[in-house]
């Protein structure tokens, strides 16, 4: 279990983005589109056009950077500027190979129709065979060698491929491993984070050397087994501040400073979730949402990583070296 933390409000109530170590902005509340499907086209475009967003994140593991790039494209033709953009994308582990990073970007920048990215990030710091099973059969877990594929992600800014580099889903001791060999810094760290897990010791690293923080699954998750909209404190803070769920959730994240991704397809509640500008959680609700008991994961990757037969990682903990 993450170690309790309190981690004050920041007192910011109109903070719209955040400044990264290389000296770029990235907004403070981004479009998430994990599981969207098809309906990833029309949520981007609505967000950016209806709603205000300026932050779209993606993957290429999500399968739908072909339907973001249409609703990105459909944007831009409507008057939006590229450089108003921040567009974040992930290279999947079966890319993860000092020969394949650069490949692995331009068919991600073909499906986005960009020329660049503002930010490339490293999925999960595991490499898998190509067409690996999930969870992986014996032998699809490959070796990571996390320096050469750090120098070809380090070579990709200085070619103005993409603005800023950082990881996903990387424990403590990973991250500890990538800033000792890392010429350029990891701007971003991205990482499960809400109320029903703070993942607090992470987002304390994170600030020590400089990384800015981003915050998925802000809402938790219906299908995870963790949903913080119908959480009890949850809702009587919304309540007590006339707010939704979701916002208040998304709000917390601000002040903690990290930015936060919330998922949707439905055009209302993306255009709730931006909505949280203007207003804070009162320090005596922010400390009752930190202090929620129940804290754990709503994605661990075992279901894409643990081979509890055949290994090399046999369980949630593994992969998360025993940090948690």
């Amino acid at each position: 279990m993450a170690e309790a933390q309190q981690i004050p409000a920041q007192g910011q109530a109109d903070l719209r983005g955040f400044r990264l170590i290389s000296g770029h902005t990235i907004p403070s509340v981004g479009l998430g589109t994990w599981r969207s499907g098809p309906k990833a086209s029309d949520a981007v475009f609505i967000a950016i056009t209806e709603a205000g967003y300026r932050h779209v994140d993606t993957a290429a593991e999500y399968g739908v950077q072909e339907e973001v790039g249409h609703g990105l494209s459909a944007a831009m033709q409507a008057g939006i500027d590229r450089q108003d953009l921040f567009i974040a994308s992930k290279i999947w582990c079966s890319d993860l190979a000092p020969d394949r990073v650069r490949t692995a970007l331009k068919t991600t920048l073909q499906d986005l129709q960009l020329d660049y990215l503002d930010l490339y990030l490293i999925h999960w710091p595991f490499r898998l065979k190509e067409g690996a099973h999930k969870p992986p059969e014996a032998g699809e877990i490959l070796d990571f060698d996390m320096e050469a594929v750090w120098r070809e992600m380090e070579q990709l800014v200085k070619d103005g491929l993409v603005r800023d580099i950082g990881v996903c889903n990387f424990t403590l001791k990973k991250l500890d491993k990538l800033l000792r060999i890392a010429q350029t810094m990891p701007s971003v760290c991205q990482m499960e984070m809400h109320p029903g897990w703070r993942n607090d010791k992470m987002l304390e690293a994170c600030k020590k050397n400089g990384i800015h923080v981003t915050a998925y699954s802000p809402l938790g998750s219906q299908d995870g087994g963790r949903d913080l909209i119908h959480d009890p404190t949850v809702t009587e803070v919304a309540n007590k501040l006339n707010k939704t769920p979701g916002q208040v959730l998304v709000r917390w994240a601000l002040q903690r400073g990290t930015s936060v991704i919330p998922k949707s397809t439905n055009s209302e509640r993306i255009k709730e979730n931006i909505q949280v500008f203007g207003w804070e959680i009162p320090e005596e609700d922010f400390r009752a949402l930190n202090s929620i008991r129940d804290q754990r994961r709503v994605l661990d990757g075992e279901d894409i990583f643990v081979n509890k037969i055949h290994g090399p990682y046999r369980c949630a903990a593994d992969l998360w070296d025993n940090e948690d």
